[in-house]
């Protein structure tokens, strides 16, 4: 698995995740809103650990700018 993610790329991905998750936890979004709001949240932090996002790999896309 190659890395496909830049520095800039994860830490935007992380910050919303985060935000994504306190704004769970707090109450402020709920239902079903904030079921898939949470399962992005996921997605965003997983992502962005790895440093590897499946739908950019099918899109073609690639911020690492190390080569």
């Amino acid at each position: 698995m190659k890395k496909n993610m830049g520095s800039t790329d994860k830490m935007i991905r992380s910050v919303i995740g985060i935000i994504i998750a306190i704004l769970y936890y707090s109450g402020v979004i709920n239902g079903k809103l904030a079921i898939v709001l949470l399962a992005f949240a996921i997605v965003f932090l997983l992502t962005s650990f790895i440093s590897f996002c499946p739908l950019y790999k099918i899109l073609g896309i690639n911020t690492n700018k190390k080569l």
